[in-house]
This record gives structure tokens, sequence and C-alpha cells, in this order.
């Protein structure tokens, strides 16, 4: 598809060259009016209106913004962006990848386009240093690239667009996220302050719930969120939120998610939330769940609620927790799990609710309800939880 407010063809590449190397002499940020005087003069009144017009429209491509992305990253629609060839540009709509009508004229193209991000980013791209992984925080993307050789077909890109969810329960009753007796339960979930942890695969909808859950936190609660990328932004009056901060170009500078958690402990929470738990700050979590902190949450990848345990075995051992310890610490800190799926045909929904309970010296995930068997017998531990917490049970 061409747009109406590109102009035909391609300019000369000369012009274009010589505009590259000015703004290139130049430093600075490349800004559209930077880009446009530099083409303006290069021109010099040799080149035609329409040889200027085109060579402007290709030069602000690659140097603003995301270039020929930009109209994909704008779309509200739009959760990833991939690239993996001039010619392989995919998006992902809510639907699945679809092949996008966005073309780059060669891969040297590519690669400038990931250079320059990664740049932007704060982080370096380069033979030297041939893949990275970045936020580009105004934008509200979260950057990958690899170059070749170790992408063997040419520069890969991955655009992932975080948008912040701000979904309340009602709402995703509504979505068909949950159903009435779902949005009821996960309400008493929260009124008895259990700690849970939101699972499911990558654009699962995990973040979605989350936020829909601590909307529903009474107003008098200061709720704390530890994330690495910011996407936690629940209706609720007392939020403090804390995010992580890559390393700059030179390797230094750097606040993880592990420093963020303890910082949050001094800070009063009485709902202390890891927006994504992803590596050992899952130790000081469990820790803090573990010492009067009721009520605390995070998210957590995993393709079913049964891998919940076997998956924060993995993270912990990167924090140095044994495996006995990991359970141990489990089982006391965490009571709810819920799992989210993406379906095939579109839509995010519940898919199960377990609880924790122990096995021999391990703990295990029992399901509770699942979306395509209903209840099992294990509804009455739910019960007992809830009721141990002067809750009532909504069923």
């Amino acid at each position: 598809m061409t747009r109406t407010d590109e102009p035909a063809g391609r300019p000369p590449p000369a012009l274009v060259d010589r505009v590259r190397s000015r703004l290139a002499a130049a430093g600075g940020e490349p800004t559209s009016a930077a880009v446009a005087e530099a083409v303006r003069a290069e021109a010099g009144g040799v080149a035609s209106d329409l040889d200027v017009l085109a060579a402007l429209h290709v030069l602000r491509q690659e140097f603003v913004g995301a270039g020929p992305l930009d109209q994909l990253l704008r779309d509200p629609r739009t959760t990833d962006v991939l690239v993996s060839g001039p010619d392989a540009v995919w998006v992902d709509r809510g639907r699945g990848l679809q092949r996008a009508d966005v073309r780059f004229p060669d891969e040297a193209a590519v690669r400038r386009l990931a250079q320059r991000l990664a740049l932007s980013a704060g982080r370096r791209l380069d033979d030297a240093s041939p893949y990275v992984d970045g936020w580009l925080s105004d934008a509200g993307v979260r950057l990958h690239a690899v170059l070749p050789p170790v992408a063997a077909d040419g520069t890969c890109l991955s655009l992932r667009v975080l948008r912040p969810a701000a979904h309340d329960l009602t709402a995703l009753q509504k979505l068909g996220t949950v159903d009435a007796e779902g949005e009821a339960l996960l309400r008493a979930v929260v009124a008895a302050r259990l700690a849970f942890l939101v699972s499911g695969g990558t654009g699962s909808g995990k973040t979605t719930l989350l936020t829909a859950l601590l909307s529903s936190v009474e107003p008098d609660e200061r709720i704390i969120t530890v994330e690495d990328a910011e996407e936690l932004r629940p209706r609720h009056p007392h939020v403090v939120r804390l995010v992580a901060r890559p390393v700059n170009i030179e390797g230094a500078g750097g606040v993880g998610l592990r420093d963020l958690v303890r910082q949050a402990l001094r800070m009063r929470p009485d709902r202390l939330v890891v927006g994504e738990v992803r590596g050992a700050e899952v130790c000081d979590l469990l820790t803090a769940l573990n010492t009067g902190h009721d009520g605390g949450a995070g998210t957590v990848h995993a393709n079913s609620a049964r891998e919940v345990p076997a998956r924060l075995e993995a993270l912990a051992a990167l924090g140095g927790l044994s495996r006995a310890a990991l359970h141990s610490q489990l089982g006391a800190a965490v009571q709810v799990v819920l799992h989210m799926r993406r379906r095939s045909e579109g839509g995010r929904v519940l898919e199960g609710v377990g609880t924790l309970v122990h096995s021999g010296a391990d703990v295990a995930v029992r399901p509770v309800w699942t979306r395509s068997g209903g209840w099992t017998e294990a509804r009455s531990l739910l019960a007992d939880l809830l009721t141990g917490r002067g809750t009532a049970v909504p069923w």
C-alpha cells in the first residue's frame, strides 16, 4: 500500500549520501528540522523539487523516530513489530503476526535503524556488541536487535509496544476475560489480602489482570510497584511506582529489580508488587511476603499454573536460593495462582485458578477452577483461605 503523503520514486543516492554525511558531521539529535535543513543545503538548487521532497521523506524516516515502522507503532492495536529483512516486516495487532505493507530500501537501512534505536536506548550495537536489549522510554517500546553474522540472514529487529493497562475488573468481565463468578472470586482474593501470582505466556494479559486487581484494592492502602518496564497504572489513589534503569553505554548506572524490591520494603508498603518476576528478585519478594507484607503480587512467565513452582526454582537459583529453601519460602508466602491464556481467535482469558499446597517437601499448585472443567474438589482449600482471613466465600 502506498501512502498518499509520500513522494513517488527514490531520491538520487548521491544526494542522500551527502545529507547523511552532513548530519553525521554535525552531530547532535537529527530532528526533522535538522534533516530538512541538511537536504536543502546539499540540494543546492541542482536537484528538482520532487527529488528534494523524496530525499527529505527518506531521510526523515531514517533519522527521526522509528522510521518506516512509526506508522505501525502508532496503531493502538499494535503489540509487536518484527523485522527480519528489508522486505520482511511483521506486525501483531492482537490476532497473531501478519505481514506488514512496509519495506526498507536494503539491509543497510535496517541496520542503521537498529543502531540508531539502540543509541536512543543508551545502548551499544555494533560488530563488537552485535545484540542489544533496551527500552525506548519516550515511545513506550521495548527494543531487541541482533546484527549479522550472529543473525545469519540479516539484521533482526523486535519492538514490543508496552501500553499501560488501565482496565478494572468490571471492564474485564465485559471483555469476556472473566465471568461474573470469576470477578467475584478475584475481588474476594484481593479483599482477603491473599498473596497471588499471575502466570501465563507472553502477551496473555498478565499485566492487564494484575492492574485490574490492584485497582480494586481499598483506597487507604499504599501500593508500591517494582517493574523492569513501566506498565502498571492501577486506578488507585496511593500508588508509588519504581522502575528499573538499564546500564548506560559505558556499562554503568544500572538499577535492577532486586535493588528496587529492597528499597520498596523501606517505603512502608501495604502491598508490594513486582510487575514481572524474571530473576533473582524473586528471593527478595518471597522474603518480603514472609515478613508481614500480606497481599503482595507479581506476574511470572509459565505455560501453566502447575509449572509456576518449577519456574520459580530456576529464577531463585539465580539468587543463590536452594530448591528446598525456595519451596519452603513459596509455600509460606503465596496462596493463589491465577493463570492467563491468549486465545488463538483473539482476546485474553482467565484460564485457571489454583492454590499452593505442600506435597512432601515440595510445593505444588492444585487447581481450584479451570475454564474447561469448572470447580474442582479443591475449592474447599480456597474457601478455607478466604474465611481464615475473614472474607465471605463468593460462591
